[in-house]
């Protein structure tokens, strides 16, 4: 199957490849639990994740970068008053890109060849990568995040930042390998982050190479079990948290109230 940007989130993409997005949802990170029944769920099709205000803000500041600021304000009209000016949301949105435009380190990240789409491999599994601003010697990831600062506390881990948490690390590995495969050179991964703070704070923010080959280690363990289950060979296990297993969930008996506590 070829990629294109027409194509790469279809149904007929998502079965056939692996992405660092999909990859969490089947193992998640440090603070994201995985889900592989709403995982699969999502990959046949039959499941999706609502579009928040907070990600429509950070889809907006992604869109203003790629040039195509104008289709995003079509498809998502609910952005705009009756009318017809921006939401306060929006109006913030705004106030992000302008901050972001008066940095030049900033800038220069985000000069690179907008939405590149490469394919490869890790452990003998197809996967796909969508690359916001890719530069001769660096690959970059925008991110739009509530705060930069704010540290997570994980039980066994202890507090951790917003890229821990969420798995940028892993997105960082995945999408390092696959360019590695097509450029026939390891480029650096960057995030590129500012906050939806009342004062926005911006951040370049790298990574050390033996963390992401760790990390990378961890991906191509975990993938053999994935396979497995997009080809129907093993069964999906639920978490029982997600909204999905809530939603799915066939009560069968009672259960005692210590386990009503669920933790990641």
């Amino acid at each position: 199957m070829k990629l294109t940007p027409e194509n790469y989130f279809s149904k007929e993409a998502s079965m056939e490849y692996l992405s660092a997005s999909q990859y969490k949802d089947f193992c998640g990170s440090i603070g994201m639990r995985g889900c592989e029944a709403q995982a699969m769920a999502k990959v046949r099709g039959e499941w999706s994740m609502d579009m928040t205000t907070p990600l429509l803000v950070g889809s907006y500041v992604d869109a203003h970068f790629e040039g195509t600021l104008g289709m995003f304000e079509a498809t998502y009209p609910e952005i705009f008053k009756k009318g017809g000016e921006l939401k306060a949301n929006f109006i913030q949105a705004h106030e992000i890109i302008a901050r972001i435009e008066r940095d030049k380190l900033f800038m220069k990240c985000m000069s690179g060849v907008k939405q590149t789409i490469f394919t490869g491999e890790i452990a003998g599994t197809k996967f796909k990568c969508k690359i916001d601003s890719l530069l001769d010697n660096a690959i970059v990831d925008l991110k739009v995040m509530r705060s930069l600062s704010d540290s997570k506390w994980v039980k066994d881990h202890g507090y951790c930042s917003f890229v821990e948490y969420w798995g940028y690390d892993i997105q960082g590995a995945i999408y390092q390998e696959i360019t590695r495969q097509q450029v026939n050179k390891t480029l650096p991964f960057y995030i590129a982050a500012a906050s939806k703070e009342k004062v926005c704070d911006i951040e370049v923010i790298g990574f050390l190479q033996p963390d992401l080959k760790d990390v990378l280690t961890i991906v191509e363990t975990n993938v053999p079990r994935i396979l497995k289950l997009k080809s129907g060979e093993e069964e999906p296990n639920r978490c029982e948290c997600c909204d999905y297993c809530k939603s799915t969930k066939v009560l069968k008996e009672p259960i005692h109230f210590s386990r009503l506590i669920k933790n990641i």
